[in-house]
């Protein structure tokens, strides 16, 4: 018995679209696991763009003045940003490291002393008297004092954990982030030549002009927030660690973090100014405050250069 003709054709089309089906599934899971195994890379990458555009003025005049040797100059580009990095960050997390095992050993051992509050706490405007009475609870009954603020300090503690955690995995990032703009201002030339393709088929005759718009931004943001809010935060971790402030390597990463977001780093640099004021001499106060506001102020320097 012969099957009709629109059968045969209704049956050939269920093939094609039950296999087409099959074959477009196929194809989002793999797309689907290759952006799994990408996506740790895809930050790194991003940023390693952005740095290579940003320092490629720098990387030119390094490589001239060597004699155009590319390789040679991307390495010792990348080892300078990598030292600016890492330096500075490793005396500060030692820092921090320090003085979070020297605070829990003197807590396990009961040895921590808290000095008096001085008398010109309580004089203080809003805080003083409340601020005073804690500060002399903790220095006679310190154990008291931290069962009073310690279902207060949980959500902290949780959160700065997270900001160190999440600060550490950001570093790494950074870290391959500068090795990844190494690499591309090593072979700056196919680059050029790759984004000026891109940007053709993009925008056509204009391709070029955006491009030139999109790299005179980067660089324009790359030093004007990024660069001057690492300056800030480096100086005033610096100042942190000659005052012997706790946590120099926590505040400074905080700093950084406001100088990001264009909030500035005076809400840490002013409980730390008043901190200081209240345990150390008054000249070594007056130095640490003028250096505070000087580092604060620096943004309005930087940025307009």
């Amino acid at each position: 018995m012969n099957t009709p003709a629109g059968d045969t054709d209704n049956k050939a089309y269920f093939n094609r679209t039950v296999e087409t089906l099959i074959r477009l599934g196929v194809v989002a899971i793999l797309l689907i696991y290759c952006y799994q195994i990408v996506r740790p890379f895809i930050i790194p990458v991003v940023w390693g763009v952005i740095i290579a555009v940003a320092m490629h003025p720098t990387f030119e005049r390094l490589r001239a003045a060597l004699g155009n040797r590319n390789a040679l100059a991307a390495t010792l580009i990348t080892l300078i940003t990598l030292t600016i990095l890492l330096v500075p960050t490793a005396m500060l997390s030692e820092t921090l490291v320090v003085s979070a095992h020297g605070l829990a050993k003197a807590l396990r051992a009961g040895t921590l002393v808290i000095p008096e509050p001085p008398e010109s706490v309580a004089g203080w405007p809003l805080i003083g008297e409340r601020l005073s009475q804690f500060w002399h609870l903790a220095s006679t009954n310190l154990q008291e004092a931290l069962n009073r603020v310690g279902p207060r300090l949980q959500p902290v503690a949780r959160w700065l954990l997270s900001v160190v955690t999440g600060g550490g995995i950001a570093l790494l990032q950074f870290v391959v982030a500068i090795i990844v703009a190494g690499a591309i201002v090593a072979h700056d030339a196919a680059g050029k030549r790759v984004a000026q393709a891109i940007a053709a088929r993009l925008a056509d005759e204009r391709g070029n002009e955006l491009l030139d718009l999109a790299r005179a931004t980067i660089r324009s943001v790359a030093r004007g927030i990024l660069g001057v809010a690492l300056i800030q935060s480096l100086l005033a971790g610096m100042g942190f660690l000659v005052m012997g402030v706790p946590g120099a390597g926590l505040l400074a990463l905080i700093c950084l973090l406001l100088a990001v977001v264009q909030i500035g780093i005076f809400p840490v640099t002013i409980p730390v100014v008043i901190y200081v004021f209240a345990t150390a001499d008054p000249l070594p106060a007056v130095l640490f405050l003028i250096w505070s506001v000087l580092v604060g102020m620096l943004d309005n320097v930087l940025k307009p250069i």
